[in-house]
């Protein structure tokens, strides 16, 4: 019967989290959320439904350990490279500033420095599962407070290994001096065995493995590799998720990692949904309720400590009050490695049981409200940043900034965002001769290119000041390719707002951004996953040989009214059906002269063009002077773009005799 009882427990408590979790997802609330508040009206505290938590707690535990590993598999050493600023700059001082404040205002309470201090362990961590899983629906994984607030978690996640080894330590079971120094000793050891391991041993083991071609033997290595190293660890006086962390970390230098990640994140899910269920669990309502007040005020102490010790530490790193107050107001919530250390520091004796009721009822009610947080980040954040305080502030750093600012250019691109669009631009900018700045807040992107003798700028964007410095009223066009929807749309406001002529193009990554950003003033928005499909369809009708012409009108009908017609998915047939029967096997291409070129210099009665190739000279451009049926004595120079139109086979002989003078 104890089979059958632990079935029916199962049973019950996916049953009732399936249904919060699917009530939540309509209102855009993580899933964490839902089997937190799922784990409050289940529990012995709740409604009484799962009175013998003890075999959750059992499940929750090989949750954690899948949890840490999934993260171990996330962080390799290459990943904490590309983040080393924002994870060692932001992260090391959010991190240490965050635990001195909280030590400082918890001691007069608990009374304990090793308490305090340990609360403060508890206060510094964010919750990366709810944070990134924002991010990524939100699209702002690549914005400056997306790509600020990852390497922040990504530090923190680091410094679970040495707060669980600090545990013992506080609460005196470590046994003196000598037990420090036997735990640093054995964590030292096991860091080298990491290293040794990472390098060589489990690479070549899973390689072997790999050979093999069996999915199943792989997965059984994967699942032997987490649980024996986090059993290794546990024998070593150490805990099992760290041991589970360390293994992912291992794995994360392979070659195999994107599989293994694949094959475990099932797993992951589903138990660490019974881990943040059984935390739920253990919230007691009833004390709650009477301590109200107390929880209600632990809350508004972590979410604007956090938040304004978040804002200090991003503004160190150079960025703008606005995004220093995003990435605080994302940051702001208890995390769940928290829990982890919360049960393992009341296990030790650290935290008395009503300081514990306070600490789970107040992360989970910060859990709780991180969505709204967010969703309310861009419009808070540029509220506060044009407080007379922070905006006089940005005044003073974008004065510094904009030092070196170009100085009168007129008829320009500004490019906002260097990454691999923003580069491509450039590059066909620069070779076409047209003038362009860029504007990026990559620190380390902007010195880099800076050295290279690109014109690019360090500055936010979604300022007036900056856009003005960039010479908005004097430019042309202006490309707007960043990865934060919010300043994207703000940007579009501004820039329309203080040239009415300029031309915007904005990339977004989603169709559903379209509309707004056309309302707000862009006159073209690219998506790119639509572009994507464009590309696909038109390298197959060119595989097919169809005019490169009739290719360019299905890719127009696309693109036309804000790519409408491809997002109901009613391409006109009968219309692009009468351009291919008209169409069909005549193109018109362009050509240009060069100083090389046979062409050079002479008249087309002397390339007799037409009668040798079959393709007609329709136009030249020279300069910017259109030359329309030009005659037969026109004389061609370098630098003229002559226009052709014929079938494909002459178009292919006409370039011939154009570029070698022979056919």
């Amino acid at each position: 019967m104890q089979e059958y009882t632990f079935l029916k427990l199962l049973v019950i408590i996916f049953g009732v989290s399936a249904s919060v979790v699917f009530l939540l997802n309509r209102l855009k609330i993580p899933s964490i959320v839902g089997f937190l508040i799922a784990g409050v009206f289940m529990g012995p505290h709740g409604f009484g439904i799962i009175k013998d938590i003890h075999n959750v707690e059992l499940l929750a535990e090989i949750g954690v350990i899948l949890l840490l590993f999934t993260i171990g598999l996330e962080l390799s050493f290459k990943n904490i490279m590309m983040l080393r600023s924002a994870v060692l700059g932001g992260g090391l001082s959010q991190v240490l500033l965050t635990i001195l404040a909280a030590t400082a205002i918890s001691y007069p309470l608990l009374g304990k420095f090793n308490a305090a201090l340990f609360a403060g362990f508890l206060v510094a961590m964010s919750s990366t599962a709810i944070v990134m899983k924002m991010l990524f629906d939100r699209a702002e994984m690549d914005s400056p407070h997306g790509r600020i607030a990852v390497g922040v978690l990504i530090f923190q996640d680091l410094c679970v290994v040495p707060f669980m080894l600090f545990v013992p330590i506080l609460a005196g079971n470590s046994g003196g001096l000598v037990g420090v120094a036997l735990t640093m000793a054995k964590a030292a050891a096991i860091i080298v065995v990491v290293i040794l391991g990472a390098r060589w041993l489990v690479p070549q083991i899973l390689h072997q493995i790999a050979h093999t071609r069996s999915r199943e033997l792989f997965v059984i290595a994967i699942i032997l590799l987490c649980l024996g190293t986090a059993l290794l660890t546990s024998r070593l006086g150490l805990s099992l998720a760290l041991g589970a962390f360390l293994a992912g970390l291992i794995i994360s230098e392979s070659e195999y990692a994107y599989q293994a990640i694949s094959d475990i994140v099932p797993f992951k899910e589903s138990f660490n949904g019974l881990f943040f269920i059984s935390v739920g669990m253990l919230m007691n309502l009833s004390f709650l309720g009477t301590n109200l007040i107390t929880a209600i005020s632990a809350v508004i102490i972590i979410l604007f400590l956090k938040a304004f010790i978040t804002f200090i530490s991003v503004s160190f790193l150079g960025y703008s009050p606005r995004v220093a107050m995003q990435t605080g107001l994302h940051l702001a919530q208890i995390g769940e490695f928290s829990f982890v250390l919360a049960t393992a520091g009341r296990t030790a004796g650290l935290i008395a049981d009503n300081i514990y009721q306070i600490f789970l009822s107040a992360s989970v009610m910060t859990m709780v409200l991180t969505p709204f947080i967010i969703s309310i980040s861009p419009a808070f954040s540029g509220w506060l940043s044009s407080r007379r305080l922070l905006h006089r502030l940005d005044r003073m750093k974008k004065k510094a900034e904009m030092e070196g600012y170009p100085r009168k250019k007129t008829e320009h691109v500004i490019i906002i965002g260097f990454g691999l669009n923003g580069r491509n631009l450039a590059r066909v900018l620069r070779d076409a001769d047209i003038p362009y700045v860029v504007l990026e807040l990559n620190n380390n992107t902007v010195r880099t290119m800076k050295k290279k003798g690109e014109p690019i700028y360090y500055g936010d964007g979604s300022s007036p000041e900056i856009l003005h410095k960039l010479g908005i009223t004097a430019a042309k066009v202006l490309v707007i390719a960043i990865s934060d929807p919010a300043s994207t749309r703000r940007i579009v406001q501004i820039a329309r707002k203080e040239n009415p002529t300029i031309h915007i193009i904005v990339r977004t990554r989603y169709t559903s951004e379209i509309e707004d950003l056309i309302k707000l003033g862009a006159d073209e928005v690219i998506p790119e996953e639509f572009e994507t499909s464009i590309e696909i369809f038109a390298r197959v009708l060119h595989h097919y040989q169809t005019p490169r012409n009739l290719i360019s009108g299905h890719i127009e009908n696309i693109r036309s009214d804000s790519y409408r017609v491809l997002r109901k998915v009613e391409l006109p047939r009968r219309h692009l059906a009468e351009r291919h029967e008209v169409l069909s096997g005549i193109e018109t291409e362009t050509f240009l002269i060069k100083d090389k070129t046979h062409a050079s210099g002479r008249s087309l009665a002397q390339l007799s063009l037409r009668s040798e190739t079959g393709a007609t000279v329709i136009a030249v451009r020279r300069d910017e002077k259109l030359i329309t049926n030009p005659d037969a004595d026109f004389v061609l120079e370098p630098g003229d773009v002559v226009y052709l139109i014929g079938r494909k086979d002459n178009i292919s002989r006409a370039f011939r005799l154009l570029e070698e003078g022979k056919l």
